[in-house]
This record gives structure tokens, C-alpha cells and sequence, in this order.
């Protein structure tokens, strides 16, 4: 199991961002949460398979149809939170 802690930047508020981070999140099976920054930015820890975290950073690199994505940033640790959802902070 490992964890992605995921920075995203760019037109990533006020467009569902979040949403899609959860969906595609529940449909990969993986834990953790999503929360915006002040910043404008997104955050996101993602635990899981390694590659079923891969396929999810790749969908959020695309974000829902009203974002963009600027930046993103991956940093990649063994898995530490045993967590059993995914949500929304």
C-alpha cells in the first residue's frame, strides 16, 4: 500500500474539482480525502494500491470538464493512514 499526497494548481475551485477527486476515488477503491486551500489550490492524500493510485493521478491531472490543471505535484510515502473512505474536508 502506498500514500500520494497531491498538490493540484490552477482552475481547480469552483468547478467541482472536489466531486471528481471523491468519484473517481470510490470507483478506484482508494481512501483518504480531498480539501481546497486558501491558496486556490487542491490537496489530496490518496491511499491504495500503487497502481490504482497511478491511473487516479493521471484522471486528476485532466480534472471535470470546467477545470484546469496548471501544476500538479506528487510526493510518494508507504501508506500510514488506515483509513476505510474517501471524503470531502
Amino acid at each position: 500500500m502506498k500514500r500520494f499526497e497531491i498538490h493540484l494548481k490552477g482552475r481547480v475551485q469552483g468547478v467541482g474539482f472536489r466531486h471528481f477527486v471523491l468519484m473517481r476515488a470510490l470507483d478506484a477503491g482508494i481512501t483518504g480525502y480531498v480539501r481546497n486551500f486558501a491558496d486556490g489550490s487542491v490537496f489530496v492524500l490518496a491511499e491504495g494500491e500503487e497502481a490504482d493510485l497511478e491511473l487516479f493521478a493521471d484522471f486528476l491531472k485532466i480534472g471535470p470538464s470546467r477545470a484546469r490543471v496548471d501544476q500538479i505535484i506528487i510526493d510518494r510515502f508507504e501508506a500510514t493512514i488506515r483509513s476505510d473512505q474517501f471524503i470531502i474536508k
